[in-house]
């Protein structure tokens, strides 16, 4: 239930032609809002800056060489060069005007903001961006995006940071400390004919576990092989669950804990099966795959899909790999399973519906199936072995990506769960701060949570 009190804004964003126009408003109160134009070189030099940071192939690397820069020279391998990345997109991206209207808005309890950006801001951590104190002057920034606009086109623009002390730019406050900050829901989703199964109605069910289910064909290192690594009872997660499992029902029901691990019967019938018990909320842990938005697909959204143990014998919309037939979001739209009105896509690059033109991804699919909220992630999570084998130090046990898992699991549970996973997020960010560089943004700041129909 939201409280009367709170203030809840929307910053949208739109590319129209060489330019991308934002507003930020406040629902209820048109008189305040506020709107701003960031020309194209100063969104490719976003744009760049933030490709630096994400542990995702680009140029010659390889999926490894990747995850290997994210973790150990990318932006997000230390707190000095994180901060200076979130200095540098909260400039670009945000308005003075914006940041003014945000910190007017400063209040207990703490007011929402829902993001609704561009394709070519869909992957941006909005909650990391830091609040500027100062920046270059209107005069650099015009003098940047002329050189940058040349006869073969327009390229990143070259702007002339003075980033020899970053604290003399920003105090450090991040979005996040602002405000909650969720996803708007994309309107062609809002308006579509939906029955939503709501969470009060919903809450005392079971809760659906679908984690790190077993891709026939894959070995366990594999590209579509363990997420969560190996079972064992002894694993924090494992532990977590086990936990779980004493305070509530689940879905599947299982003698021991580690049965919920590495399922090879959970294919798309048995998930129809589980949803038809009308569970409170579905938590998958996984992988995903989105359609290619370089082969011409742009449009294609309902492409991506998330990796069950369904073998090629399975009907669906996505070519085998292999002995495997991943399960599309138009799989899910065309099935019609009913999904309840939690859902969490711990799964490489699930949130990514605004990257395209129509946004009917993997996030659309699970609203249209009755979800209200759905938290998901914006890019990869590095595994444990990926994190123990570039990042840890010595004997570090951290365990990030476990972190994440048993964190949005108890978020799920909460009144409010999009703002329960903020809380913890900031938690994080004061983990970062401090030196811990296990609490690493490159695994919370990848979340982030849709919302409908007044959930929050």
């Amino acid at each position: 239930m939201s409280d009367p009190d709170r203030h809840t804004l929307v910053l949208r964003y739109a590319d129209v032609g060489i330019a991308t126009y934002a507003s930020l408003r406040i629902v209820g109160q048109p008189s305040r809002t506020v709107a701003w134009v960031i020309e194209e070189p100063i969104l490719l030099t976003a744009l760049e800056e933030l490709t630096d940071a994400l542990p995702e192939p680009h140029g010659a690397e390889t999926r490894r060489d990747a995850i290997e820069r994210a973790l150990t020279t990318g932006p997000w391998a230390t707190t000095e060069t994180e901060l200076t990345l979130a200095y540098i997109l909260g400039v670009l991206l945000i308005g003075s005007p914006g940041w003014q209207l945000l910190v007017a808005c400063l209040a207990s309890p703490r007011a929402v903001l829902f993001v609704s950006p561009s394709a070519r801001l869909a992957r941006v951590p909005w909650g990391l961006l830091a609040v500027p104190k100062s920046g270059p002057s209107n005069e650099e920034l015009v003098r940047a995006r002329q050189d940058a606009i040349t006869a073969s086109g327009r390229k990143a623009a070259r702007i002339p940071w003075q980033l020899a002390d970053i604290d003399e730019h920003t105090d450090g406050h991040r979005l996040i400390e602002l405000v909650d900050v969720l996803m708007a829901v994309p309107p062609n989703i809002v308006h579509a004919p939906r029955t939503p199964a709501g969470w009060n109605r919903r809450r005392d069910g079971p809760a659906l576990l679908v984690l790190d289910p077993r891709v026939p064909g894959q070995r366990p290192d594999s590209a579509l092989g363990s997420v969560l690594g190996r079972p064992s009872a002894q694993t924090p997660l494992a532990q977590h669950f086990a936990e779980t499992t004493t305070q509530r029902t689940v879905l599947p029901a299982t003698g021991e804990v580690v049965e919920l691990f590495r399922r090879q019967d959970a294919d798309r019938g048995w998930l129809a099966t589980q949803l038809a018990q009308h569970p409170s909320r579905l938590f998958y842990v996984g992988h995903a795959s989105s359609a290619d938005i370089d082969s011409g697909q742009a449009s294609r959204a309902d492409r991506a899909a998330i990796h069950l143990a369904c073998t090629a014998k399975s009907h669906g919309d996505a070519d085998p790999i292999g002995d495997h037939r991943p399960l599309t979001a138009s799989d899910l739209m065309s099935l019609r399973l009913p999904m309840p009105p939690r859902v969490a896509l711990l799964a490489c690059g699930s949130g990514g519906d605004y990257q395209f033109d129509e946004a009917t991804g993997l996030v659309a699919a699970m609203i249209l199936s009755g979800a209200q909220l759905v938290t998901a992630t914006l890019w990869s999570l590095p595994t444990t072995a990926a994190y123990r084998r570039f990042a840890a130090a010595g004997d570090d046990k951290a365990d990030p990506m476990a972190d994440v898992v048993i964190a949005v699991d108890r978020a799920h549970e909460d009144t409010e769960a999009g703002c329960a996973v903020n809380r913890w997020q900031r938690a994080q960010l004061r983990r970062w701060r401090e030196g811990d560089l296990a609490a690493s943004p490159l695994y919370w700041g990848a979340l982030v949570t849709f919302a409908v129909d007044g959930a929050r």
